[in-house]
C-alpha cells in the first residue's frame, strides 16, 4: 500500500531535530508575561510522573509553601489530560519518562489542548540531551530530578511569571550554538529526531522491536524504520551493534 502524503510528511519530520526556537513549530502564541506571585492567592500546580513517592515528596515540598498548591496528580499521559478540567492547574510539571508514553509526546499533545498552561519538565534525563527538545515542544524549563528542590520551586517561580528555566550550563549551550556558530555541528546523539531517540532510549532499556511497537502505538514496520535510520546515524552494521550500544549508553548515561 502507498503511503499517503500527510504519512510521509510526519515521517519526514521526524527524521531531523527542528532548531530551537522559543515560539513552536505550531505558531502557538507565547504565554503570557505574569507578574510577581499574589499573596492571597497560591498557584495551582499539577504533576505528572509515574513514580508515586516522587510525586509525593514533589507535592509536599510545593505544598509547604505559601504561594503553591498541589491541584492534581497523575502517573500516566491520559490520566493527565482526563483530570485538567478539574485540576485546572496554572502549571503542569512533567516527567519525560511515562508508563506506556513519552513525556515529549505529552508535550505535543498538552501543547495544542491547552497552549495558555506552561510545563516545566523534572527529569532524570541528562539536560544536555533532551531540553532544547522539551522547549521546542513548548515546554519553559528543565530541571533534572537529582538538583536541590530549591531549584524546582525557583523554576516554578519563574515560568509562572512568563520566563524560562535552564540551569545556567544548558543556557550556555543554547547560546554559544545560536551566536557562535554550532548549530551544524550535532553529535549523532543529538542528530536523532525525538522519535527516534524515545526508540533508542527503549531498545537500551532491552525492550524488543515488538513491544516497543506496542508502547508507542505504531507498526513493527515503522520501529524497524526506526531503528535502520538510528544504525546510520551511529555508523553500526547490524542490529546486534544496535543493541549493544544503547544498553551501554542507557547503562552510563
Amino acid at each position: 500500500m502507498k503511503k499517503t502524503v500527510d504519512a510521509e510528511k510526519k515521517e519526514k519530520n521526524e527524521t531531523q531535530p527542528e532548531p530551537f526556537s522559543v515560539v513552536t513549530k505550531r505558531g502557538a502564541p507565547p504565554f503570557p508575561v505574569r507578574g510577581p506571585f499574589s499573596p492571597t492567592k497560591r498557584a495551582r500546580i499539577m504533576i505528572l510522573d509515574d513514580h508515586p513517592i516522587l510525586r509525593r515528596g514533589i507535592a509536599d515540598y510545593i505544598n509547604a509553601e505559601s504561594n503553591m498548591m498541589i491541584c492534581g496528580e497523575a502517573e500516566d499521559a491520559h490520566q493527565a489530560l482526563e483530570i485538567m478540567p478539574t485540576a485546572k492547574p496554572d502549571l503542569v510539571i512533567v516527567d519525560i519518562s511515562l508508563n506506556g508514553s513519552s513525556g515529549i509526546e505529552f508535550l505535543k499533545t498538552f501543547r495544542l489542548e491547552y497552549p495558555d498552561i506552561p510545563t516545566l519538565v523534572l527529569s532524570m534525563h541528562d539536560e544536555l540531551l533532551y531540553a532544547e527538545r522539551v522547549l521546542r515542544e513548548g515546554a519553559r524549563g528543565y530541571v533534572m530530578k537529582q538538583e536541590a528542590v530549591e531549584k524546582i520551586l525557583t523554576a516554578i517561580r519563574k515560568i509562572l511569571e512568563g520566563q524560562i528555566y535552564l540551569s545556567d550550563r544548558m543556557m550556555e549551550r543554547i547560546l554559544e550554538k545560536k551566536y557562535m556558530g554550532q548549530q551544524g555541528n550535532l553529535s549523532p546523539m543529538e542528530s536523532l529526531s525525538d522519535r527516534e531517540l524515545e526508540v533508542f532510549r527503549l531498545i537500551g532499556e532491552g525492550i524488543t522491536t515488538t513491544d516497543i511497537a506496542h508502547q508507542l502505538h505504531r507498526s513493527v514496520k515503522t520501529i524497524e524504520t526506526y531503528r535502520a535510520r538510528i544504525k546510520v546515524k551511529f555508523n553500526l552494521k547490524n542490529n546486534m551493534e544496535l543493541i549493544r550500544f544503547a544498553m551501554h549508553w542507557a547503562q552510563n548515561k
